[in-house]
């Protein structure tokens, strides 16, 4: 998976599959301080994804200047990023384009599940099974 740099945030595009649908994303924060990955649930309803209110966790998570939103964490039956099976891996949905500018972010859980490697000279990001 390729880095690159926007505004001098680093920005990765990742392939989302769910029950035989595919969506790219192109404008994802790779951000190692946020905690939980979170996506836009506007974009991941192309894929029949949306937010459970029922069995879903309501989280809220902070952003710049201590600002916060409401998302809603579940997990995914039949989910993969990149080919990988994600299907027993919490994700966040919320509103993330209109107040941060991203198609979602990238967080330290799905970089730690994947064993991530980043080459910050090649800018490219190797994901583990």
């Amino acid at each position: 998976m390729k880095l690159h740099l926007l505004h001098g945030l680093p920005i990765v595009s990742l392939t989302l599959t769910h029950e035989g649908k595919s969506s790219s994303l192109r404008n994802l924060l790779f951000d190692t301080g946020c905690a939980a990955t979170v996506f836009d649930s506007d974009l991941l309803a192309v894929i029949s994804i949306n937010i459970d209110f029922i069995n879903g966790k309501a989280k809220r998570m902070y952003g710049v200047e201590g600002t916060s939103e409401i998302c809603y964490e579940q997990q995914i039956p039949n989910f993969c990023i990149e080919d990988i099976d994600l299907s027993d891996f919490p994700i966040q949905l919320g509103s993330i384009q209109e107040p941060y500018g991203f198609d979602g972010i990238i967080g330290i859980d799905f970089m730690m599940r994947t064993k991530c490697k980043v080459n910050f000279e090649t800018m490219t990001i190797e994901l583990d099974n």
